[in-house]
């Protein structure tokens, strides 16, 4: 019984590191999200200021937006329920589009 009550509070330690590490990581790291350009094919990580987020009344006018910082090309690039939230939380600019109906 002993050994389950220290495996316990073990996992309550640990919990809390992770959350106390990740509460100092959100204060000084900034986020980077993985991207692609479709025009030159280059890959690269951009930071929150550097992409738009616009949400729109139906999942073919919400999107996401960047200039490839290697060819300078505007992209959009569609986005789904869990790109929304990866982008919403990690700081994006986000844009609501109101339907003109």
């Amino acid at each position: 019984m002993s050994g389950g009550s220290v495996m316990s509070g073990v996992q309550g330690v640990q919990e809390m590191s992770v959350a106390v590490a990740f509460a100092g990581m959100k204060r000084a790291v900034d986020v980077v999200f993985r991207a692609g350009c479709p025009d030159c094919r280059a890959n690269f990580e951009l930071g929150a200021s550097a992409l738009r987020l616009a949400i729109g009344a139906t999942s073919k006018t919400t999107f996401y937006s960047f200039t490839c910082p290697e060819c300078g090309v505007a992209v959009r690039k569609p986005a789904g329920e869990r790109i929304v939230e990866l982008l919403t939380g990690g700081g994006v600019r986000t844009l609501r589009l109101h339907s003109a109906g």
